[in-house]
């Protein structure tokens, strides 16, 4: 393949400081499955990532490039990817007025089959109103436009631009990306947390790219005032923290496999047996005990705690500037705890992760008000919650998940 992706990357660094900042945080695969690009949210990484065809993008001159990217990355920043689809509504149709909403702010840097706001068939319709707004304007018999250009399935065949001559404005305007993978109303409980977990991490993103394009002399790049608003507007906005934290124990579980004949062989079917996987985490519940952590945190999180014992069995570590292994007790699966304080004193966060290190713990929760250095490296996987004072003003940086709740 010609097209080098970097080297479109590098350019859109060069001019749009909040994008190249957000696309550094993107995961990005190259696939011929795929008839054009598309973004999705990876149900194992929890983790946004964009799929592209190398050969759809060799095809369109440098600024189309560069335009179908920023598209893209406005996919995930007005939430059309982890938001669910209206119901009852037409998903060609959905598809349309989420590329209306988009393409306003990119006249002239797409391949010309695209839809847009102002140009036939769509002459009637304003520039710059959201998804919902154009799927509640829409004139009736517009919904069937772009007949045989696709559902954003990112099947071969399905009539996409990207089939043949991407881009090359033949037919009527359609959906030139692919839709797939967005969330719908039948998806499972772990790929509804895994977009939870997506979604704030793309928070955190935005928030850095928002920061390194305030300090930038190119400031926000070509993006409208009213954008860069609304993306003020969306960073305000609180995930669910309690599907965060039940995804942060499923994917903390080990994985131990053991042959079974009831299962078939995916590889070698009939040949040789499949595999039964058996899931058990070892989760560490470290709470911080200092008197800076009030009683109404301990009691919100306590309270979920109760739930998430449905799922799993978990060893809280109460601590403060050490850890008193008499204290320390395994809830066990299925039972309930109420809230309570054992210890009074500082906080010391190497305390609970040397604890951890050497009990060989598959995840570590810590739940604490942020206020003490930065601690040593944790073998499990660690997650930190906290209220919104201590998610917005940590005593230290880190790249590890850090969650306020309510």
């Amino acid at each position: 393949m010609s097209f080098d992706l970097k080297l479109h990357a590098y350019r859109l660094l060069m001019d749009e400081p909040f994008f190249a900042a957000l696309s550094r945080k993107i995961e990005k695969r190259a696939s011929n499955a795929i008839p054009t690009a598309g973004v999705r949210v990876d149900p194992d990484s929890a983790q946004f990532e964009m799929v592209y065809n190398p050969e759809f993008f060799d095809s369109l001159p440098e600024e189309q490039v560069r335009g179908v990217l920023k598209h893209e990355f406005y996919h995930l920043i007005f939430d059309h990817v982890t938001s669910r689809k209206p119901e009852g509504v037409n998903p060609k149709l959905w598809n349309i007025c989420a590329d209306l909403a988009i393409n306003s702010h990119l006249v002239g840097e797409l391949p010309d089959n695209c839809c847009m706001p102002g140009v036939a068939p769509f002459e009637d319709l304003p520039k710059g109103k959201s998804a919902e707004w154009y799927l509640a304007n829409m004139p009736q018999n517009d919904e069937d436009e772009g007949e045989g250009e696709g559902d954003g399935s990112g099947e071969p065949g399905d009539g996409e631009p990207g089939d043949g001559e991407p881009g090359s404005g033949s037919g009527d305007p359609g959906n030139f990306d692919d839709h797939s993978g967005w969330s719908e109303s039948g998806d499972s409980p772990e790929q509804e947390a895994a977009n939870q977990m997506a979604k704030e991490r793309l928070k955190n993103a935005m928030k850095e790219a928002a920061n390194e394009a305030s300090q930038s002399a190119k400031g926000w790049g070509t993006m409208s005032a009213g954008v860069k608003e609304e993306i003020i507007k969306r960073l305000e906005t609180k995930v669910d923290w309690r599907k965060v934290l039940r995804y942060f124990i499923k994917t903390s579980q080990r994985a131990s496999r053991r042959s079974s004949v009831k299962r078939i062989n995916k590889r070698y079917a009939y040949i040789h047996p499949g595999k039964k996987v058996l899931r058990q985490a070892k989760i560490a519940i470290a709470i911080d005990q200092s008197g800076s952590v009030g009683d109404e945190m301990l009691s919100a999180f306590f309270g979920e705690l109760n739930k998430l014992a449905k799922l799993a069995e978990f060893t809280v570590i109460p601590f403060d500037t050490h850890v008193d292994e008499s204290k320390v007790y395994v809830w066990k699966k299925g039972a309930s705890q109420k809230a309570e304080r054992v210890m009074c004193g500082g906080t010391c966060f190497d305390a609970p992760t040397e604890y951890v290190n050497s009990q060989n713990f598959d995840g570590v929760i810590i739940l604490t008000d942020m206020e003490a250095p930065k601690p040593k490296r944790c073998k499990a996987q660690r997650m930190w919650m906290t209220d919104q004072r201590g998610a917005s003003r940590p005593y230290f940086k880190t790249n590890e998940k850090v969650i306020a709740i309510d």
